[in-house]
């Protein structure tokens, strides 16, 4: 998007304030799609938590991709947005049988990544079709946040385990259809990729009845100009012609799925924010927004790296600035950045804020939550409205009476 347009949802909606623009989610979309053109059928299921605004739910519906959900409020969100249930996946972790059982009954696509549940769901409806998250133990992405498929995971049932999982699978004469794996997102080697997908491969001969095989997804975009991504293209290659073989030795063509959320939402995303002060301190410029890390939490949680612009000053000259929000306790969002001449109440402008951003924000220091925008054909359609101060109270019980007699009545 251009910085003008930006500045002008700014002015329209107010800040702070999320926008996505349609054009890109659509382009990393098909770019994916290119990258696997050579595969019979594939399933792209968006990661709904990494941005599960229910317009942007639609439009992914409307680009004919599936949904991968973690928790039953998802799947929900999924059929509100015209998802069909078959084409909905179901990924949750360490939740009960029961949140299971009930996307289950909606016709939701289960996947299982434990034992526990696995032999509980089998005992009580053994003809439910069920996929089996797996642990390749396996490093593939960067940050130790974000990265859950090796050893030390919580996720997926470890690939040591596959006697035991057989053997539950035998005793219940359960109904496995499909293979999963995830190994977490920032994917920086493809070769590592491509090794636990040949885990993948490997544990899905142990399964005479699938109808897909799963990589979950976790491809790496690029946060700042020169930034190593995944090679998609590259990946789609060297993958298509393994899952081909893969299939024909198989004898039955599969479903080749992916759960890609940052992949195809993080460079569509922008956060804009208005500078309320400019401080010169001994040793620093401090540049401070009407924003905090109840907005945008990933650098101080993750140590993500959001490239800032000035959009109101785009010709000025370069300056060094931290910027910093209004939350009270430390509440960074870059230190010493090259940033256009600030002023106060210039709109800054933080990038690949598709992912992760608004889905992880909250009212901490009792802030609202900020309005969020599609750009779609050259316009802005506002698709959240700004939190207020009922918002803040909604759900609260004021239990007021209680403290209507004396101090000391209180707390006798």
């Amino acid at each position: 998007m251009e910085s003008q347009h930006l500045v002008t949802l700014a002015k329209q909606f107010g800040a702070p304030l999320y926008v996505y623009d349609a054009a890109k989610i659509a382009s990393q979309y098909q770019r994916l799609t290119d990258a696997f053109e050579g595969v019979g059928k594939l399933r792209l299921n968006y990661a709904a938590k990494a941005l599960s605004n229910l317009s942007i739910l639609r439009f992914m519906n409307h680009l004919g991709s599936g949904l991968d959900t973690v928790s039953i409020q998802e799947v929900k969100l999924g059929l509100m947005a015209g998802f069909e249930p078959e084409s909905i996946i179901f990924t949750p972790n360490g939740v009960s049988l029961e949140e299971i059982e009930e996307a289950s009954a909606l016709g939701i696509q289960v996947n299982i990544d434990n034992l526990s549940i696995l032999e509980q769901f089998g005992s009580k409806h053994p003809d439910v079709p069920v996929c089996i998250r797996i642990n390749p133990h396996v490093m593939a992405g960067g940050n130790s946040n974000i990265s859950v498929g090796h050893i030390d995971s919580k996720f997926g049932i470890s690939i040591h385990q596959i006697p035991h999982l057989l053997r539950i699978v035998e005793l219940t004469n359960m109904n496995i259809n499909g293979i999963h794996m995830h190994t977490g997102s920032d994917i920086l080697d493809i070769d590592v990729f491509l090794y636990a997908s040949e885990i993948l491969f490997e544990t899905a001969k142990n399964f005479k009845d699938l109808d897909f095989i799963d990589f979950g997804s976790g491809f790496k975009v690029p946060y700042r100009e020169g930034d190593i991504q995944t090679n998609v293209e590259e990946l789609g290659k060297k993958l298509t012609k393994r899952f081909n073989e893969f299939c024909a030795d198989y004898g039955k063509e599969l479903t080749l799925a992916f759960e890609p959320g940052k992949f195809l939402v993080s460079e569509a995303g922008y956060f804009l924010a208005k500078v309320n002060v400019v401080k010169q301190t001994t040793s620093t410029v401090f540049a401070s927004v009407d924003s905090g890390f109840n907005h945008l939490i990933r650098p101080m949680l993750y140590g993500s790296n959001h490239e800032i612009v000035n959009i109101s000053n785009p010709d000025g000259r370069e300056r060094y600035y931290s910027v910093v929000g209004y939350i009270c306790e430390t509440d960074t969002f870059g230190s010493n950045r090259r940033i256009n001449e600030i002023a106060e109440g210039d709109i800054l402008c933080f990038k690949n804020a598709g992912a992760y951003c608004y889905t992880m924000s909250s009212n901490y220091n009792s802030r609202y939550r900020p309005a969020e925008v599609l750009w779609l054909n050259g316009r802005g359609h506002l698709i959240r409205e700004r939190e207020n101060f009922d918002d803040i109270l909604k759900n609260q019980v004021d239990v007021k009476h209680l403290f209507e007699t004396s101090r000391k009545e209180v707390l006798k």
